[in-house]
C-alpha cells in the first residue's frame, strides 16, 4: 500500500478528477510532482513535496505552489498482518479562492469516499 501511494505518477489512472501528474524528481525519500484536478470545467495545478518514510511507513506531503492557501496530508501504514495493514489519512487544506472553497466544502464527504474507494480498488486489483 506505501508504494501504491507513493506512485503519484500513476494517479490519473485511477484517482477521480486527477487528470494529470508529472512527478519533476524523485529520491527514495522525497519526490516533488505537479498534480491536475479537474472537476466540471474547473482545472486547477499544484505542485507538492513528498516525503516517503519507509522506516516509519508514513508520506507526509506538503504544498509548494497552486490554488491553496496551504494543504497538508498524511498517510500512515500499520502493518496488522504479512498481507493487511491499516491506514491512518489526514487532510487539511484552503482554497484561496472563496468560491472554490465553498464549493468543495459541500462536495469533500463525496469526493473523500470515492477517493478512499478508488485506492481499496486499485489495491485489490494489483494485489488481489
Amino acid at each position: 500500500m506505501f508504494d501504491l501511494v507513493a506512485d503519484v505518477g500513476r494517479y490519473p489512472e485511477f484517482l477521480p478528477w486527477c487528470i494529470g501528474a508529472r512527478v519533476r524528481s524523485q529520491t527514495d525519500t522525497l519526490l516533488i510532482a505537479d498534480l491536475i484536478i479537474g472537476f466540471k470545467g474547473i482545472r486547477e495545478s499544484f505542485t507538492s513535496h513528498v516525503s516517503l518514510n519507509r522506516n516509519d511507513m508514513t508520506i507526509d506531503v506538503s504544498y509548494q505552489d497552486g490554488p491553496f492557501k496551504y494543504l497538508n496530508n498524511n498517510w500512515k501504514f500499520r502493518s496488522i498482518e504479512s498481507d493487511h495493514c491499516t491506514l491512518d489519512f489526514y487532510v487539511d487544506f484552503e482554497f484561496k479562492s472563496r468560491i472554490m472553497q465553498r464549493l468543495i466544502e459541500m462536495l469533500f464527504g463525496e469526493a473523500v469516499r470515492r477517493m478512499v474507494r478508488a485506492f481499496e480498488e486499485r489495491a485489490a486489483s494489483l494485489y488481489g
